[in-house]
């Protein structure tokens, strides 16, 4: 796979030094279970998680932007920093199995709102739960998850503020959500896992934007 050996060049440093790219500080994601969802959370709420278990806790999240577009190519969850990815693999979900795909083909998830995310599973919950207790709340008057929950952290009466934000279902809970933009907007978008050589997780990374390496 091409995107890899891509990946590999762009990510197994802890920074990344490409002129194409702008590295900005999106803030903590909140692992409990153990278990990261990454999906388009409007389209696919119950978007399976990925089979490896990743470390617990609190870890840091890189976006990168492409600097001629400003669109955001890849998003990235540190659980090491001291660590240099040396092997990568494509992220799979329950039945997937890489001997299935052909040529470039890959795994990841789809995208029709133009936004991703990464969560927990608790999160997943969570954030069904807070679909659920708005509808009932609001009844007739509930505008959907997007409008009730997202739209408030990623927009003001001015327009845009963000293309990234970390959002709580719960603001007394620790759960939270890593949303962002996804490159161009739609699309199907894979996500790669990043080992120590000692075969320790250090890094999961969506791609949305290929930027090549000479």
């Amino acid at each position: 796979m091409t995107h890899i050996e891509n990946i590999k060049k762009l990510f197994s440093k802890n920074f990344v030094e490409n002129p194409l790219l702008e590295t900005y500080d999106a803030g903590k994601i909140y692992i409990s279970s153990g278990f990261i969802v990454a999906s388009d959370p409007l389209i696919s709420p119950d978007h399976s998680a990925f089979t490896q278990e990743f470390p617990k806790g609190d870890f840091p999240v890189h976006v990168y932007k492409e600097t001629e577009s400003n669109c955001v190519a890849y998003a990235e969850i540190v659980f090491d920093k001291n660590q240099i990815a040396e092997n990568w693999k494509l992220a799979l979900s329950d039945g997937q199995n890489l001997k299935d795909l052909k040529d470039e083909e890959i795994y990841g998830y789809l995208v029709e709102s133009g936004m991703g995310s990464f969560m927990d599973k608790d999160t997943q919950n969570a954030l069904n739960q807070l679909e659920k207790d708005l509808f009932q709340q609001k009844g007739d008057q509930f505008m959907g998850i997007y409008e009730e929950f997202f739209h408030s952290h990623f927009f003001d009466e001015n327009g845009a503020i963000d293309q990234f934000s970390v959002l709580k279902p719960y603001q007394d809970k620790q759960e939270n959500i890593v949303a962002f933009e996804t490159g161009y907007g739609e699309g199907f978008y894979a996500t790669y896992i990043g080992y120590s050589k000692d075969n320790q997780v250090v890094k999961l990374i969506s791609e949305f934007i290929e930027i090549g390496m000479d």
